[in-house]
């Protein structure tokens, strides 16, 4: 019987500590990225509704690769795309993808993240790099 109840509470901490885990998984680069390369001006969009997305150094293995800017469509109206960025950590450079984001302005937050047009300025706490386009 001793043995049942301990295998049960062993399943029971087993089940809670599985369903608590982060699913997020972050990989670091020991190797600072290179500085961001400068483009020439974008040709005109191939569409109006298309949007300029910059260039930038994204991870391969233990080098970058340069992903050069180029056009795409948003996949909702009023979608803004959010460029991605590096963080420097003591355990090595964390690189957070680009993606596509809206604006809430039900809610007058500005950011999937924080409150900064509430305050009525554009700092967005270091989430990623809103830039409004024409």
């Amino acid at each position: 019987m001793k043995h049942i109840w301990t295998w049960g509470l062993g399943f029971f901490i087993a089940s809670i500590l599985a369903v608590a885990a982060p699913a997020q998984v972050s990989v670091y680069i020991g190797i600072t990225p290179p500085p961001i390369r400068v483009e020439p001006p974008p040709p005109p969009p191939p569409e109006a509704e298309f949007v300029w997305i910059e260039g930038y150094w994204a991870p391969q293995g233990r080098h970058y690769r340069w992903i050069a800017g180029h056009y795409e469509r948003p996949p909702y109206q009023g979608a803004y795309w959010c460029h991605p960025h590096y963080d420097r950590y003591p355990q090595g450079w964390e690189f957070h993808e680009g993606y596509w984001d809206r604006e809430d302005h039900e809610h007058r937050h500005g950011h999937a993240y924080g409150r900064y047009k509430d305050r009525g300025d554009d700092d967005d706490q270091g989430h990623g790099r809103h830039e409004d386009r024409d």
